[in-house]
Formats: structure tokens, sequence, C-alpha cells
């Protein structure tokens, strides 16, 4: 069965309030518009994937009350590191101790996504990892990154894109992965489901 294709008058509904994948959204010129999930993200189970991608499908189906008729995407970023997922920092302290364990060390950015049919199905589900290499940071590098007020928000306490640049020595895999979402797979997996037919969609301005 078809059903519409994403475009400025039917645009995807993205399951988030995150400035980091609205922005990525809004550069590539795809029309969607952002709905802030209530789902708590603290469901996490020993398998980082499943959880983030379990995430992902419970943020989609939250918000789709109302939006019957739209495509709709889910997402959830994790940072992973000796097998330990690494939530958003609640405190000061939180932000501390994990900037301090990531020092000098690569990690990985595990990335879920869902895209909802119009009726609700579950349609893809799918995840996407990038390693993260960061440099040996200083007791004083990591308080004065705190004092910016960056990590708070920032699942590991870091944002790559913005002034927690400095310390990322290296990645492998998706960069927009560890912004917070894969746009390359993304747009894949739109296509492949008939979401959208094809990309750049003509006509759209970033």
């Amino acid at each position: 069965m078809t059903y519409p294709l994403i475009n400025r008058q039917n645009p995807l509904i993205l399951a988030s309030s995150s400035p980091r994948r609205k922005e990525l959204l809004t550069r590539i010129g795809l029309p969607f518009h952002p709905v802030a999930s209530s789902v708590i993200e603290e469901d996490f189970n020993e398998d980082p994937v499943q959880s983030a991608c379990s995430l992902a499908k419970q943020k989609a189906v939250d918000v789709r009350p109302g939006f019957e008729s739209s495509w709709i995407l889910g997402a959830d970023t994790l940072v992973v590191v000796d097998n330990k997922i690494l939530g958003k920092p609640e405190n000061e302290q939180d932000a501390v101790e994990m900037l301090t364990l990531l020092s000098g060390r690569d990690h990985n950015v595990i990335t879920g996504f869902c895209i909802l049919t119009p009726p609700g199905k579950a349609l893809h589900s799918e995840a996407v990892i990038t390693r993260v290499l960061l440099k040996e940071l200083t007791r004083q590098e990591i308080v004065d990154y705190i004092k910016t007020g960056e990590p708070y928000g920032k699942a590991g306490s870091y944002a790559i894109q913005g002034i927690g640049a400095f310390m990322v020595e290296a990645i492998s895999g998706s960069y927009t992965n560890v912004v917070g979402l894969p746009v390359c797979a993304l747009i894949k997996a739109l296509i492949m489901v008939g979401a959208l037919e094809s990309f750049p969609i003509l006509g759209v301005k970033s």
C-alpha cells in the first residue's frame, strides 16, 4: 500500500524537541514538523542498540495521536563506553565523571531511529554506530568546558558540533550520527519505505 509522500503540505513528524535534530533536517531541506515526546529516556537494557531502537519507537508512537495521516520519525542517541550507557548529565558532578571516563579513549555513539507509516506501523527500525576518540583532557579543560553549559542536555556530556569539537581527535563513521541523527541512513530509509520518491526534494530550500 502506498501513502502520501513527505512534502511541504505533508511534512515528516519529528518526535523530538532536540535542536540538533531540527537543525540537521532544516539544513538538508527535508520538510518536517517537530513534536516533543514525553518518553523518559531511561528504558535501557543490556544491549545499547536495542535500547536506542526501542526508545526511538516509543517516541514515535508517543506523538502519533493527532498525526494519523503523517509519516513519523523517532530517534534516540546513546553514548556507550565499556558497555556502559552514558545518558545526559543531571548535574556538574555527572558531567565531570562522564568526561573523565571518556578522556583519552574511544567510545561508541549509537543513534536508533524508527519510521512509522501513517497508519502507525513501525516500517523501519535501524541503529547507526559511530566510533569517536576524545583527546586526553586535563582537569581544567573538563571544568572549563562544563562552565560553558554545553554538556547539559547532551548524551555523554559533550557536543561534537559545538565547543566540544576541541576534544574530538577522530571519528569513524557518520558525523551527523554523533550530532543526533544519521542523515545519510535516514534518507536512504525514507526512500526505501516509500516516504520519499527521491532526494533532494526540488523546490524546498534549506
